[in-house]
């Protein structure tokens, strides 16, 4: 009766028949939570540089704001003036307070006095303009303004 042996073998492998299914799962996770701009940019925007940067942490409070000189294939027709962008469209200054309000419309009740408004202001522009869009703010009253910048040496440009 006796020669049973016990054979050591190793640890059991381990089943990946599973493993596809996690990651389409894991992909159509990311695919819907996920939103991508859905307009292209109108005007030049290449931000400056800051060594003194916070980063805004819930998206869903801030109203964005493009400043810069027309993109190339704009340039023919409206010229070389800054112009603002506001979603899909180029704006004047006196427009920018109804957008601001219409967006803030579309927002929670309760995070309506949270938003902040994010100036992304190209770097060449001139605080004229950004002057007259912090004025239109100021008339309906929304005070927390942010600069968007890139993180860097502001002097070296890196």
């Amino acid at each position: 009766m006796g020669n049973f042996k016990k054979s050591k073998k190793g640890m059991p492998a381990i089943s990946t028949a599973s493993l596809p299914d996690i990651v389409f799962m894991l992909l159509f996770f990311f695919m819907t939570v996920t939103t991508i701009k859905d307009y292209p940019m109108l005007v030049d925007n290449e931000l400056p540089m800051a060594d003194q940067v916070k980063k805004l942490e819930k998206k869903d409070r801030v109203i964005e704001i493009y400043v810069g000189k027309p993109a190339e294939d704009l340039v023919k027709v409206l010229g070389a003036e800054p112009k603002i962008q506001l979603d899909k469209r180029l704006a004047n200054v006196n427009e920018v307070a109804p957008y601001v309000l219409s967006e803030l419309a579309k927002k929670p009740e309760a995070i309506r006095n949270l938003v902040t408004v994010s100036l992304k202001v190209d770097k060449k522009v001139g605080m004229g303009i950004v002057s007259d869009i912090k004025e239109e703010l100021r008339k309906v009253n929304l005070l927390k303004v942010n600069y968007t910048t890139y993180e860097g040496n502001s002097l070296s440009g890196q």
